[in-house]
């Protein structure tokens, strides 16, 4: 139902893919997530614990629909401070391959000016394909 799409001749990318062919099953859009726990509070100020808890927010919606992290076909991180995801990103990488695995859908990284939520470091939003039963069936 997924397939990577790699040209030949490019170097393979690291932790992201260049593109991602879906067919068949249903498309969910997960709005953009900062680090609210339940109760719509930032517990975590640091920017490698606010990314793994909207890694579970994210897994959190996708379940709603019966998505899987592998669902996952992107990802658009908007980021307040480049240099803090940088100095982070050993850390971001465990809680990735912890949370979602090896699997690494098209992704976009954005530093911005700011967001919305003050004490958010980062906002992730994620568009997954869950498939249908028929897709499901076919290798």
């Amino acid at each position: 139902m997924i397939q990577i799409l790699q040209p030949p001749a490019w170097a393979r990318p690291k932790g992201y893919s260049n593109g991602i062919a879906v067919k068949g099953g249903t498309t969910v859009y997960v709005s953009g997530q900062v680090a609210f726990n339940e109760k719509a509070v930032i517990e975590e100020k640091g920017f490698a614990g606010q990314f793994r808890q909207i890694l579970k927010n994210i897994l959190a919606v996708l379940v709603e629909a019966g998505g899987r992290p592998e669902h996952i076909v992107r990802m658009t991180w908007y980021v307040v401070d480049r240099q803090e995801y940088l100095d982070a990103i050993r850390e971001v990488g465990a809680a990735y391959r912890e949370l979602i695995g090896r699997h690494y859908p098209t992704m976009a990284v954005v530093q911005v000016a700011g967001l919305v939520e003050i004490d958010a470091r980062l906002e992730i939003e994620a568009i997954a394909v869950i498939p249908d039963a028929k897709s499901a069936e076919k290798p």
